[in-house]
């Protein structure tokens, strides 16, 4: 990308567009389109046409779609696979159909076999059952890294995708429903310090094993790739940061200072057994991560505090 391609963030409101938008500005890059996706159907076909109309995008990074953790999975399975599936098509399509030079497109580790060899390659992919419990999404997912192959494959166009690790940080969903486990457990444990509630319970046995990416660093990534890598097959994107969730539950403990108890409740779902991909290809073109998750965890207790106290809740 030259300083002055006009760039699209699709999903410029979730809070890894605003992390993209935030680093393009902070490279150098002059021309962030800005367009404000909630007043933009992006499900609809003709919605997403007028916009590729308007805007003439050069480059578009797809970080638009709907998310969230086990629950949210559980409840909302066709709504979350409906969406992503409708947003994927018609994004992928109208940027070949305007011309786009290049377009990366972020998948998720989910879209990885339940039972993969960990950690997890890039050829894993597809070669076992899904996880139940995100199956749906995971399914849409997939259909978006294949949607990108079959228009390189047909036109020759140079569409790539992304597999990020779990996204956190600053911006996050700390809702309740659709919160993943940082965010949920960060709200939790603030909560449960100033009402006085003595124990926080967590879903599952907490040894199922996660890595963590913190979303600036995952919008580094994506800048890197779209200048560094074109090829067909998906391209992780890890921190190599591995912790099991009762790990993690200690660590978001002491950073917000929750002097109660912590107990799993293994009746409910851990997901994934491991989750861990194996970013090898990106650290070998020379990208590495700059957060530690204990430190993206402290940034993240930050900014939500600071997001409270000014809502004056």
């Amino acid at each position: 990308m030259k300083k002055d391609s006009k760039i699209y963030i699709a999903g410029s409101e979730t809070f890894i567009g605003k992390a993209l938008s935030k680093e393009l500005v902070k490279q150098g890059y002059t021309n962030v389109l800005s367009k404000t996706d909630k007043l933009i159907d992006l499900t609809n076909s003709s919605s997403v046409n007028a916009l590729f109309s308007e805007l003439k995008p050069e480059y578009v990074f797809m970080a638009a779609g709907d998310s969230g953790g086990i629950l949210a999975n559980q409840r909302y399975p066709a709504d979350l696979m409906i969406n992503n599936l409708l947003i994927a098509c018609h994004i992928i399509n109208h940027a070949f159909v305007h011309g786009v030079k290049k377009l990366i497109y972020l998948a998720s580790s989910c879209s990885y076999p339940k039972e993969c060899p960990q950690p997890m390659k890039e050829e894993y992919l597809l070669t076992g059952v899904l996880e139940k419990t995100n199956e749906a999404y995971a399914v849409a997912k997939i259909a978006g890294i294949k949607l990108c192959q079959a228009y390189r494959q047909q036109y020759g166009v140079h569409f790539i995708v992304g597999i990020p690790a779990n996204v956190y940080g600053p911006g996050d969903d700390f809702s309740e429903e659709d919160s993943h486990v940082i965010a949920a457990l960060l709200r939790r444990m603030i909560e449960y310090r100033q009402s006085g509630i003595e124990t926080c319970e967590i879903w599952g046995t907490g040894k199922a094993r996660r890595e963590f990416i913190y979303v600036d660093d995952l919008a580094t990534a994506c800048i890197f790739l779209m200048n560094c890598y074109d090829g067909i097959e998906p391209i992780n994107i890890g921190s190599g940061q591995e912790v099991a969730i009762a790990e993690l539950a200690e660590i978001t403990k002491e950073v917000t200072g929750y002097p109660g108890d912590i107990m799993f409740d293994s009746s409910k779902p851990d997901g994934m057994p491991v989750k861990v991909l194996d970013s090898s290809k990106l650290t070998h073109l020379g990208w590495q991560h700059s957060t530690s998750i204990r430190s993206g965890i402290e940034k993240t207790y930050e900014w939500y505090r600071s997001e409270k106290s000014n809502s004056g809740n």
